[in-house]
């Protein structure tokens, strides 16, 4: 394991190589990374240098787009979970400033009979941009298996079977979120980019930002600038995973702080996919991961459940 631009970064293609030394230390890596700041960069995720620039090429010709055309594909009660969400609508917990950013979203395409394709609003189709949404879905699902298999990583790291998180996340609720952080016009009051917040769901997969700006809040309390290299994502836990496990496993916090005055005048675009489970599925955390020492720290609740409380924190709902 070695530790690039402050977050240790592991590979992949070691968990599934098929080598049992190779995949139970990269178990062990990831664990230990989980245990201490809750991020990890990963190389060998599936995703290939043309879909990436293909994808990030898209979402740049949809946020160019005037106003007025981006909010045609605004939907009203879906609580941001389809389509367009303006700028400044959403902002973090216990905060009342609007975030910095615009983005979209695309959610699951349910391809075999799981009946819980009806609980899902469809994907909203730009009819501006023909390979807008082939490209987003292709990239969702690839990421979908990456995260698959950190989770079956994961599972191993807390004694669980293997795979353990399969049919919990199997048509699961996730998003994959293209952002634009617009050009800062004037001094912003107390706003940021994205304020200091933590995920909601079990894992973010992220894919490398088109500029700096991400900081992670480290155990000593000081923020910690992270950019991952050109050839891999950054995966961190989320809320969800942090409940499962007790808080074994930590949920860091993490922000996008505006840039230097003298750059005010780009744009910065980012692309998480929050991997999340079946509406369903408990957040009790796991009998292995209650002890003497480690009380019960969280009431139970289901994904969906907790999913709707947080939408509403955000200002989305």
């Amino acid at each position: 394991m070695s530790i690039i631009k402050n977050i240790p970064s592991i590979d992949l293609a070691d968990f599934t190589s098929g080598n049992p030394k190779l995949k139970e230390n990269f178990v062990k890596n990831l664990g230990k990374a989980y245990e201490e700041i809750g991020f990890v960069a990963i190389k060998n995720h599936g995703l290939s240098d043309l879909l990436c620039e293909n994808l990030y090429s898209q979402v740049q010709h949809f946020f160019e787009l005037p106003t007025p055309q981006k909010k045609n594909y605004e939907i009203e009660g879906l609580g941001g979970q389809r389509g367009y969400v303006s700028f400044g609508k959403e902002h973090a917990k216990n905060r009342n400033e609007g975030d910095l950013k615009e983005f979209w979203h695309f959610g699951q395409t349910v391809l075999d009979n799981d009946p819980i394709k009806s609980q899902y609003p469809e994907n909203v189709e730009v009819a501006e941009l023909t390979s807008f949404n082939s490209v987003g879905v292709e990239v969702y699902h690839k990421l979908e298996l990456a995260g698959r298999e950190m989770l079956r990583a994961i599972a191993l790291y807390l004694c669980l079977d293997e795979n353990y998180f399969d049919a919990k996340i199997h048509n699961g609720n996730s998003i994959l979120r293209p952002i634009h952080y617009p050009p800062i016009t004037s001094a912003p009051k107390n706003a940021v980019r994205a304020a200091e917040h933590e995920d909601i769901n079990l894992i973010t997969l992220l894919m490398g930002a088109s500029a700096d700006g991400l900081q992670v809040l480290n155990k000593n309390g000081d923020w910690i600038s992270v950019t991952a290299l050109p050839d891999q994502i950054v995966v961190n836990v989320g809320d969800m995973l942090q409940r499962l496990t007790n808080n074994k496993l930590k949920s860091t916090t993490h922000r996008v702080v505006n840039p230097p005055k003298e750059r005010w005048g780009t744009s910065r675009f980012s692309i998480p996919f929050f991997l999340h489970p079946r509406s369903e599925v408990s957040l009790d955390c796991l009998d292995s991961c209650v002890t003497k020492e480690s009380p019960k720290a969280y009431e139970e609740i289901t994904a969906g459940a907790y999913l709707d409380q947080r939408i509403k924190e955000l200002g989305l709902k």
